[in-house]
């Protein structure tokens, strides 16, 4: 059984290995959008089980297995959409390549909308904060979404710059 184990160890580490190679940067990027997308998840249903007990009376609160749904789906979209600027990203890479330019970054498009969907999530873990009564600093929700316009503004520039 032991040796079974560290069969799947190593080859869980050859493949992360591999996807770190393919991915480079991008890869922590993803960890940590997929650890906020499951903490959004659960502040939500916490969130919604809070207002659940606040209102005991009115079915408009509370969870759902309808939003819980829908917020998964959503979340799987977020995935789509990284995965076609991936995709935006290795097209340059290969055209630029073939047309003998050396491009720097491995990744800019699915860098950049995985980091703003990270701020996304951000935002919404925050709001379930709130929404649990939790207090939230004002100042924190100003800054992150700062940050996420801030990225919308840097990648809204670049569509300027392509034509």
């Amino acid at each position: 059984m032991k040796q079974v184990y560290i069969a799947i160890q190593g080859m869980v580490a050859a493949f992360i290995a591999w996807l770190s190679a393919k991915m480079g940067i991008l890869l922590p990027v993803m960890g940590v959008l997929m650890g906020m997308m499951v903490m959004d998840y659960i502040t939500g249903m916490l969130a919604s089980k809070r207002e659940a007990l606040d209102h005991p009376d009115d079915p408009a609160y509370g969870w759902s297995s309808r939003r819980g749904a829908e917020g998964i789906i959503k979340k799987v979209g977020y995935l789509c959409v990284i995965a076609v600027a991936m995709v935006v990203d290795y097209l340059i890479l290969r055209v630029a390549a073939e047309a003998g330019f050396e491009v720097a970054a491995k990744a800019f498009f699915g860098l950049l909308v995985a980091v703003w969907y990270i701020l996304n999530e951000l935002l919404s873990i925050i709001e379930n904060a709130g929404r649990m009564g939790a207090p939230v600093p004002e100042w924190l929700m100003k800054y992150v979404s700062v940050l996420k316009n801030k990225i919308d503004s840097q990648g809204g520039g670049t569509e300027e710059r392509v034509r």
